[in-house]
């Protein structure tokens, strides 16, 4: 299990939704000098309990970030916990379920599977949710902030994301400024998906489509 909360690598971040991002694209694919395509298959872990800690597990790995600080709307958000399955009892009690901010379950194993964790730790607690998020992500490089343009499948419902991404808060928002983002909301992905699976309310005006 490797735990880190060094703040000074942390990135800034702003990221949008939407079903399509028009002159915003246009604009990112205009400015960039790099694109690199992933593709990934990630469960994320939501808690009525919790904005703050973003829990995912992506390639077998227990990923924990959480958001260290918010500047300029912007938000920042450090590595805190990275573990592989099977994960032993005491860090899922101990390391685990304080990102969660809910009560722990009577765990009965010495050490759980991803299956078993889901089956039998996420799937029966009446404030979680294991969530299936299917990403296709494109990356560029817009002179030397990171940006994102992705299709992203929340339990089957489509939406579109743009990220931009630094460690120099001022970098992401002159860029944020360049690809007329200014009066976008930022949202980040434990907000985003609590709309689309009705654990928080959508904003004014909001409408989510399933495809």
């Amino acid at each position: 299990m490797e735990i880190a909360m060094d703040e000074t690598g942390a990135r800034y971040e702003f990221r949008v939704f939407a079903h399509d991002f028009g002159v915003v694209e246009e604009a990112i694919r205009g400015y960039a000098r790099v694109a690199r395509y992933r593709e990934s298959l990630e469960v994320y872990i939501m808690s009525a309990g919790n904005d703050e800690n973003n829990t995912k597990v992506r390639g077998g790995l227990m990923d924990i970030k959480v958001l260290v600080n918010r500047d300029r709307g912007l938000e920042q958000w450090n590595p805190r916990i990275k573990g592989e399955f099977p994960l032993p009892r005491h860090v899922i009690r101990d390391e685990v379920f304080p990102a969660f901010g809910v009560a722990v379950p009577d765990l009965k194993r010495d050490a759980y599977s991803f299956a078993r964790y889901l089956d039998e730790i996420i799937g029966p607690h009446p404030e979680l949710a294991g969530v299936s998020v299917y990403k296709q992500r494109s990356g560029f490089d817009i002179d030397g902030c990171t940006a994102e343009l992705a299709n992203v499948y929340i339990n089957g419902a489509l939406m579109r994301t743009a990220c931009l991404e630094s460690t120099d808060p001022a970098l992401v928002l002159e860029t944020r400024t360049r690809l007329h983002l200014n009066d976008h909301e930022n949202v980040n992905y434990l907000v985003a998906i609590k709309r689309v699976i009705g654990m928080a309310p959508l904003p004014d005006g909001a409408f989510y489509r399933a495809y």
